[in-house]
Order: C-alpha cells, then sequence, then structure tokens
C-alpha cells in the first residue's frame, strides 16, 4: 500500500482530529453504498486501510518511527538484544529468536480511532468496514427497491408472481393472499452482490395490484358484474358467473332487478384470517332491437307500474 499519509491526502503533521476529517470525506466519497465505481471498492479499502495506521495513535508513532510498514506489519530491525522498542534477533544457547514487538498489525481491522464509530455516523449504522473484522462477516450487499405489478388473481387467491428485479433479473414471488397495497415483501439474498464477498443484499417488493377487466376488491369482498337478459330477469333463469378460480351457476329469481345484487361466500379474497365473499351484481340488458310485440308487453307493463330492468 502506499504511505498512508498519500493515501489520506493529510501531512505528517496533521493532528488526529484533521486525518479524522479526511478520512470522513474519502470513506463517504468511495464507500461501496455512495459510489458505483467498479474501482471504488479498491479505493475505499485503502483508505480503511491507511486510517487503521494513522487514524491509531499507537500504530501511528510505530509507523512514523519505522517499526511498521504501511499494511502494518512489523519491519526488521536489525540484531538488537530482544526486548528493545523495536524487537530485534537474540541468540540463546545457540537458537535464533525473533521478536517483533507489540506493534505489528493484528489482521483485520482493529484500530483506527472509532473507525465503526465514523461510519455507523456516516452512513446510518448500516455500514461496515470492508472485509472481515472483530464483528464478523464481510458487509453484505445493497438492497435493491423495486414496484411489482401483481395480478389480480394471484393477489386475491395467493401464489407466485413474476417480478422484474432489473434488466434481465426476475424473481418469482410468494405473494400471501389480500396483502395490502403499499406493502412491501422483502426477498432475502437476492439484491445486489457484496463488493466484499459476503451476503448478497435483499430485494424490497412494493406490492402493487394490477387491475382486472371485470372483478372489482371491496375489502375482503370482489365484486362483479353479470350481464342478464330482461327474460332471465323477469322470469328468473341459471346464469353462469364468472369467480377468481373458475365459473359456478347461480339461480335468478323472477323479477330480478338491477338494484339487487347476490353474494357467494367464501368466494372473494382468500385472506388468512377468513375469506371475503363475491358480490354478483345482475345488468339487465336489452334486446338488440324491439319488435311491436315485445313493445306492447313492455308499454303494458310500465303502465301497471313495473320497474323492469332498473
Amino acid at each position: 500500500m502506499r504511505d498512508p499519509y498519500s493515501v489520506l491526502g493529510v501531512s505528517k503533521t496533521a493532528s488526529l482530529a484533521e486525518i479524522k476529517k479526511a478520512f470522513r470525506k474519502l470513506a463517504k466519497q468511495y464507500h461501496p453504498d455512495q459510489n458505483k465505481d467498479a474501482k471504488a471498492a479498491a479505493k475505499f479499502a485503502e483508505i480503511n486501510s491507511a486510517y487503521e495506521i494513522v487514524g491509531d495513535e499507537t500504530k501511528r508513532a510505530q509507523f512514523d518511527r519505522g517499526e511498521i510498514d504501511a499494511e502494518g506489519k512489523p519491519r526488521f530491525q536489525g540484531f538488537e538484544s530482544a526486548g528493545g522498542p523495536g524487537g530485534g534477533f537474540s541468540r540463546d544457547g545457540g537458537n535464533f529468536e525473533f521478536n517483533f514487538g507489540t506493534g505489528g498489525r493484528s489482521g483485520g481491522f482493529g484500530g483506527g480511532a472509532g473507525f465503526d464509530d465514523i461510519l455507523s455516523e456516516m452512513f446510518g449504522g448500516r455500514a461496515q468496514r470492508g472485509g472481515a473484522g472483530p464483528r464478523g462477516a464481510p458487509p453484505r450487499g445493497e438492497d435493491i427497491q423495486v414496484t411489482g405489478q401483481i395480478p389480480f388473481t394471484i393477489w386475491a387467491l395467493g401464489g407466485k408472481a413474476r417480478v422484474e428485479l432489473g434488466p434481465g433479473r426476475a424473481v418469482d414471488a410468494s405473494i400471501p393472499a389480500g396483502i395490502a397495497p403499499g406493502k412491501t415483501i422483502r426477498l432475502r439474498g437476492q439484491g445486489e452482490p457484496s463488493p466484499f464477498g459476503g451476503e448478497s443484499g435483499d430485494a424490497l417488493i412494493t406490492v402493487a395490484v394490477a387491475p382486472h377487466d371485470i372483478f372489482r376488491a371491496e375489502g375482503k369482498n370482489v365484486r362483479v358484474d353479470v350481464n342478464v337478459t330482461i327474460y332471465e330477469a323477469a322470469l328468473g333463469a341459471k346464469v353462469r358467473v364468472p369467480t377468481l378460480d373458475g365459473s359456478v351457476d347461480l339461480t335468478l329469481p323472477k323479477g330480478t332487478t338491477g338494484l339487487r345484487s347476490f353474494r357467494l361466500k367464501g368466494k372473494g379474497v382468500q385472506e388468512r384470517d377468513g375469506a371475503g365473499d363475491l358480490i354478483v351484481q345482475p345488468r339487465i340488458i336489452m334486446p338488440d332491437r324491439l319488435d311491436e310485440e315485445l313493445e306492447a308487453a313492455l308499454i303494458k307493463l310500465r303502465d301497471k307500474g313495473y320497474d323492469i330492468g332498473r
């Protein structure tokens, strides 16, 4: 690694406050959560390593004295007696022993004047250091957020829906029946990969329900309009009614009007705490043309006070 002072852009006489300020600025600029450039992760790791040395008073002093190098590794100090400030070589009865003192880098990212606190403060507690540290695993990848247009019937019944996560990426997400639009479904490990070899981030899917050609949601209930002829409405008949999972026959009583609706129990949204109903609304339609006989019959009914078809 280059000279840590140069990496951070500070002089060798800089105060700890100046070093910390420089680190904060560079870390924010190159942190993978903020910078998507392919070289940012390597630059961020270099900044971390530099701050590990000069951001820690003990290690900084050892580096300035030449006891450790820019990576925190002990330098060979020559054949001095064991136990000197920088360690060295000793000979005892023909056996050689290397002493490195206490200034060597212990591995990971151990020092650095509150390194974790600085990153936590800068990135809201979600940033972790590049590489494995005393807290365990390397940082996760970023989460991604998308809106999933869920087909109406899958939303109402529950099931798998195909959701696009980005160019060339799609997953089959499990949709709980009746989940409220605007709610978020989290898919673990389906986000961005970690630049440091950690776990991938998550995919956060905001639920949106695609409109349906014939069904309309009314809370847990679903409403559907069904066309019936004036004859079926007046005389009664069995009509075919579409439901979320097929079709059923509905018996219309004589004298059905457009003001009356019919309820099919349990045929609505299949929520876990209880299914809604299907509300069937008849829409009485007239023939394409009226012959004289039908017209006369309708006039007679009107004059008697019947309101057919309303």
